[in-house]
Parts: structure tokens; C-alpha cells; sequence
């Protein structure tokens, strides 16, 4: 069923965006379309922009988040200095966690390159349910990552 969800969502993105110049309006109907389509499973979901060494609130669906996170700090800093996907079961399990709510309890983070490869923003979903995140939701999200980024980037 998560798998049929996800076809959906990269069925539906590319069209929504394509053609578009407006990054924070990219990233806002993205996401309003993640949450949309993946329902209950997300309990946040939205981007964090770069500028210089911190990772700024961008567009979201959600309660109230963090405004900013330095490089390397917490699952979203670590994603982006890494520059790779993190699939966090337990959110208290993960060092240096930044808890922006106390209703989170798995997270997975996807980071946008460029065309030359460096994070551009991060995608942050967060779930509160543990281990709600896998393989699969890595797998479908960086595609996503990857139409987003091509868009804006």
C-alpha cells in the first residue's frame, strides 16, 4: 500500500511543478501534496533552505518547527553535511536530536543537490509513530528529492 502511495505522489509532482520558478512555491505545493497523499503516515513534512552554515524554515505542513539548524546538528545538519538520506526509527535513539516537537517519533531526511551535487535544502518528514520510515520511503523520496531539485536547482 505504501509503495502504491508513493507511485501516486511521483505521478502527481512532476505535473504540479514543472514549469515553475518560484522555489518557495515549489516546495509549498510539494509538500501540501506529500501530506495530501501520504495522509496520517506524515505528521510534518516540509523543506529547510541553506544559507551559508544553517539550514532555514521553509515552506511546510504542520505544527510550528525550528527555524533554523546548523550544519551537522541534529537529523537534519547531519543529513546535510553527509549529504545523504538518514532514516531515523527513534528519535530519541539519534545523538544530538533537536526535538522542534515532542510529538515526533521517526523522521527520515532527504537532501536537494544541485546539478553539481551540493545541498541546496533538505526534505524533513517526521511521523509519530516509530519506525514509520524504510527503504521504500527512502527510495521514493529521493526521486521526489531529485524532480524538486531539477525544478529549482
Amino acid at each position: 500500500m505504501k509503495e502504491t502511495k508513493y507511485k501516486e505522489l511521483l505521478s502527481r509532482l512532476a505535473p504540479l511543478i514543472e514549469g515553475e520558478t518560484n522555489a518557495v512555491s515549489v516546495m509549498a505545493n510539494a509538500s501540501a501534496l506529500m501530506r495530501e497523499v501520504m495522509g496520517d503516515i506524515y505528521f510534518w513534512v516540509g523543506f529547510y533552505t541553506v544559507k551559508g552554515d544553517t539550514l532555514e524554515l521553509g515552506p511546510f505542513q504542520g505544527t510550528s518547527a525550528c527555524y533554523r539548524i546548523k550544519h551537522g546538528r541534529g537529523v537534519c545538519g547531519t543529513s546535510w553535511a553527509r549529504n545523504e538520506t538518514l532514516v531515523v526509527p527513534d528519535v530519541e535513539e539519534f545523538p544530538g536530536h533537536i526535538a522542534c516537537s515532542s510529538l515526533s517519533r521517526s523522521e527520515i531526511v532527504v537532501p536537494l543537490t544541485d546539478a553539481s551535487g551540493t545541498v541546496q535544502a533538505v526534505l524533513d518528514i517526521d511521523s509519530r509513530s516509530l519506525a514509520a520510515f524504510d527503504n521504500i520511503d527512502a527510495r521514493y523520496l529521493n526521486e521526489a528529492a531529485k524532480i524538486i531539485a531539477k525544478v529549482i536547482y
